[in-house]
This record gives C-alpha cells, sequence and structure tokens, in this order.
C-alpha cells in the first residue's frame, strides 16, 4: 500500500508538470493554426513527428536500461557507460543526417529549406543527452525538479513562439526599423517554431547540469554488452512505436489520392484532430513517468503481480474518465483548433472518439509490458511492436486512397488493439498477473456507451448549453457508478477515502 501511495505522490508530480506543460504547450495550437494554414501547419506536425522518430532511434532504450540495471549495479557505474554511449552515439548519427539534410529536406517536399532539418537535429541531440539526467531524477524520487523543468522547456518554448510570430512578425510586416523587426526573417517562416524548441532545448540540459556534471568518462566492456543485449530490442520497440504514432503523417503525404497541398491539408487537419485525445497522452505520459521505476523497484516484493493488477485496474479506469472529458465536450475542445478563422480543422472531429480509445488501449499495453521486461523478453516485446508497426503500414497503405485520414484513426485502433491482445496472451504465459479483466473492461463499455448516447442526443438537435449539462451528468453518473462498485479500492486511495468518511 506504501508503495502504491508513493507511485500516487509522484505520479501527481510527474502530472503537474504533464498537465501544465502540455495546456501552456497546446495553447500554441490555436496560434499556430490561426497563423498558418492546414498545409503548413501539416508540415510543422510532419517535422515534429521526425523528431519524435529520431528521439527513440538516438536514445535506443538506454532510459529503460537504466531503469533495470540500477537494480542490479551500482547507479553511478550505469550512468557513465550509459551516458558515454548515448554521447558517442549522438555525434554519429547527427553527422550522419546532417550530411544529407537537402536531400531530405527535398523528399519531404520543403524545398530550399534544409535548415529546417538541422533544427530538428539539434532538438533531438539535446533531448537525446538530457534523457539519462531526467532518468536519474526518477530513480530518486525528485519529482519536484524533475516537474519544474518540464514545466520551464515548454514555457520557455512557447513563450519564444510567441514573441517570433506575435511581436517580431508583425513588427516586420508593418516595416517597423526596430529589434524586433529585425529578428524577423519571411525565408524562415514555420522555422520559427523550431529554433523557439531548440532553444529550450538547450536550456533544459544546462538547467540538469547537477545530473551529469558527475558524469566521467567509463567504458565497462561487459556491463555495456548486458546493457546492449537488454535494450538491443527495446530500439525495435521503440522504433516500433514511433512507426505506429508517425507513420500516418508520412503516408498521408504519400498516399493521399490528390495534390500535394490537398494531402498536407488533410495531414494538417488530422493532426489537429489527433492532438485532442490530449487527456489521455498526458495521462498515460505521467502514469509512465513514475510506473516504470517503481515497477522495477517492487518487482522483488512477493505481491508484486497483485500491485501491478490493482494499477492496471484503476490505470483503465482513469482514462475512461479522461475519454469522457473529451468526448462529452467536443463542442469546447474544438476552439483549441482555432476553428473560428480555419473551419477546416473541425471536419475531423468525428474520428476523436476512436483516436481516444486506440490510446487507451496504448496504455493498457504499456501496462502489460512489464512482463517481457522483468522477464528479460525483450524480444518478444520487440515483435510485437513490430506487429503493430506492419499493421499500421499496411491499413494506411490499402485505405489512405480511398479514405484519407480516416483510414489513419482506424490504423491507430486496430494496431494498438492488436497489441494489446497479443501482449495480454503472452504475457499469462511467462508472468501471470491477476488482472480483473470483466470488471475494468466494463467500465470503458460503459464509458463508450454514454458516449454514443451523448452523441445521438448531439445529432438530435439538442441546444449547446443543454449538451453540456446533459455532459456533466452524464460524466457525473459514470463517476458515481465507480465510487459506487470501487468503493472498497477507493478507500485506499490517499485522498479519495475522505470521500467515504470512516
Amino acid at each position: 500500500m506504501a508503495g502504491i501511495k508513493q507511485l500516487a505522490n509522484q505520479t501527481a508530480w510527474y502530472g503537474l508538470s504533464n498537465i501544465i506543460g502540455r495546456f501552456i504547450n497546446y495553447l500554441l495550437t490555436p496560434l499556430l493554426t490561426s497563423i498558418y494554414a492546414p498545409a503548413e501547419y501539416g508540415d510543422i506536425s510532419l517535422l515534429f513527428a521526425i523528431a519524435a522518430f529520431l528521439n527513440i532511434v538516438f536514445t535506443y532504450g538506454m532510459e529503460t536500461s537504466y531503469f533495470r540495471f540500477t537494480q542490479l549495479e551500482k547507479e553511478s557505474n550505469v550512468f557513465n557507460n550509459a551516458f558515454t554511449s548515448l554521447l558517442g552515439t549522438t555525434v554519429l548519427f547527427s553527422i550522419l543526417l546532417i550530411l544529407p539534410s537537402e536531400q531530405i529536406a527535398n523528399y519531404l517536399e520543403l524545398h530550399g529549406h534544409k535548415e529546417f532539418i538541422l533544427y530538428v537535429i539539434g532538438i533531438v541531440a539535446l533531448d537525446t543527452l538530457s534523457v539519462l539526467p531526467f532518468s536519474k531524477l526518477r530513480q530518486e524520487g525528485r519529482p519536484r525538479k524533475f516537474a519544474f523543468i518540464k514545466i520551464t522547456n515548454i514555457l520557455v518554448n512557447v513563450l519564444l513562439v510567441i514573441f517570433f510570430l506575435q511581436i517580431c512578425k508583425p513588427a516586420f510586416e508593418e516595416g517597423k526599423n526596430n529589434l524586433f523587426a529585425h529578428l524577423y526573417s519571411p525565408q524562415i517562416g514555420i522555422g520559427y517554431v523550431f529554433v523557439a524548441q531548440l532553444i529550450a532545448s538547450a536550456l533544459t540540459f544546462i538547467l540538469l547540469w547537477k545530473e551529469w556534471k558527475s558524469y566521467q568518462f567509463s567504458w565497462d566492456a561487459k556491463l555495456f554488452k548486458e546493457i546492449f543485449i537488454y535494450s538491443t530490442p527495446l530500439i525495435i520497440v521503440g522504433f516500433g512505436g514511433m512507426i505506429n504514432e508517425t507513420i500516418d503523417r508520412f503516408m498521408i503525404i504519400q498516399r493521399f489520392s490528390g495534390s500535394v497541398e490537398a494531402a498536407k491539408t488533410a495531414n494538417g487537419i488530422y493532426s489537429a484532430n489527433n492532438k485532442l485525445a490530449i487527456l489521455i497522452v498526458i495521462f498515460i505520459q505521467t502514469f509512465r513517468m513514475g510506473a516504470e521505476p517503481f515497477f522495477f523497484k517492487t518487482s522483488t516484493k512477493e505481491d508484486a503481480q497483485k500491485t501491478y493488477a490493482r494499477i492496471m485496474h484503476l490505470f483503465i479506469i482513469a482514462c475512461c474518465c479522461c475519454f469522457l472529458g473529451v468526448v462529452l465536450f467536443l463542442d469546447v475542445w474544438k476552439y483549441f483548433m482555432g476553428v473560428r478563422k480555419n473551419p477546416a480543422y473541425m471536419e475531423g472531429l468525428y474520428i476523436v472518439p476512436m483516436l481516444m480509445i486506440s490510446k487507451i488501449f496504448l496504455g493498457i499495453y504499456y501496462n502489460l509490458s512489464i512482463w517481457y521486461k522483468l522477464t528479460n523478453k525483450n524480444t518478444m516485446g520487440a515483435l510485437i511492436t513490430m506487429i503493430g508497426a506492419g499493421a499500421t503500414i499496411l491499413i494506411n497503405y490499402l485505405l489512405i486512397p480511398s479514405m484519407g485520414y480516416v483510414a489513419c484513426a482506424i490504423a491507430n485502433l486496430v494496431c494498438y488493439g492488436l497489441m494489446m491482445l497479443i501482449s495480454l496472451w503472452q504475457g499469462n504465459k511467462y508472468y501471470p498477473i491477476p488482472y480483473k479483466w470483466s470488471k475494468s473492461m466494463s467500465y470503458l463499455a460503459f464509458a463508450y456507451c454514454i458516449y454514443i448516447l451523448h452523441h445521438w442526443i448531439r445529432s438530435s438537435g439538442t441546444s449547446v448549453a443543454m449538451l453540456h449539462s446533459i455532459g456533466l451528468g452524464l460524466a457525473g453518473l459514470f463517476i458515481f457508478a465507480v465510487l459506487q462498485f470501487e468503493k472498497e479500492e477507493m478507500k485506499k486511495i490517499p485522498y479519495l477515502n475522505k470521500l467515504y468518511g470512516k
């Protein structure tokens, strides 16, 4: 119980940084969509998708390996060897991408803008070197500093974007002869979004100096071999995971039936609506921040499996609440896409519930994945992820020409559902955990039925004000049902137990 309470407290801090940071960062969406047309916003989304993909390649599972091996070896030895490896490969990978940067830009239909590729490489390199210092904070249970640095990163990024696009850009366009006008160049254009992130990433690395200042060059061949054997399949896991998350943006550009401009517009609409699944994504990322080191530390305890089962059940309930918080209030969330100035973004709203269910499946898969990390069967995790990636590529390839970005949402749902089921099947063989599947899935089904009912009411022409009132009532109904059926479980959770009195 104490362990779950500690996980809850740490997750709250990680959640605070994620929620505040994401909310601040999310304010960029209406700003960018009001300044840039869907095609240009599609370019921004595409480049950030590339950055996310490269982050996986650059870090190659070293974060998880660090958590695993600090349970087996002296922490400083693990950190020094892992950081030496990341430092060397980051320099190598960066050079290999810088050399053909112009060709990469041309392939992505970003002709004459190889600097965009250079900005992305710089961001990825700095973020990679910050991975292990951040992992050290999580391993040592210091979520407050973690939260402070994460929030600072996003706050600096957002303020710089606002500075460049809302202060410098207008000053230049109005022909003013001042410093602000001279800091803006129309040739850079959307590149300022990446310049801002590059500066923020550099500041983040500096703020982590206490975590990496103790680094000493070290190369323990035996330890590195063990780490490499453990982490190599995680490269494939990360690679496959990033394919599942980002390949649809590339495939829309390549497989969309129509002009390049139409494809970029579809990509922008899909990307903007995909961001409405942010509550689920925030919660999953927040949970992983605290859960990954916690799962490894708990693995040596006798009741570890029961603890994992309890955490999964509570996780699914929380995901259901996030799901309802978005789909019952889409008429509010849509304004975060800048639909007033660019109403084209609103046409993709109907794929949001499907995307959110797919993210819940992904979150369940992340929970299930503990079995192969603890049993050193990461190769099985790699195989499952690549099966999911194969399904993603196949569905997108076949359906995008006829269905457009709807195919991407379908691919997400099938991919993560398939990965979840295969991981459950294999986990029961190698590391059985007594999950409460019937009860957990009942809550998920109940939440989806609530959405269907609300959608039917919306289609009947109910006023927006009444629709919001009904949405609040239905969300309250779900929470009331959970509090009643999970009374004994909720009494064990800090703060929630006060709802039941003594």
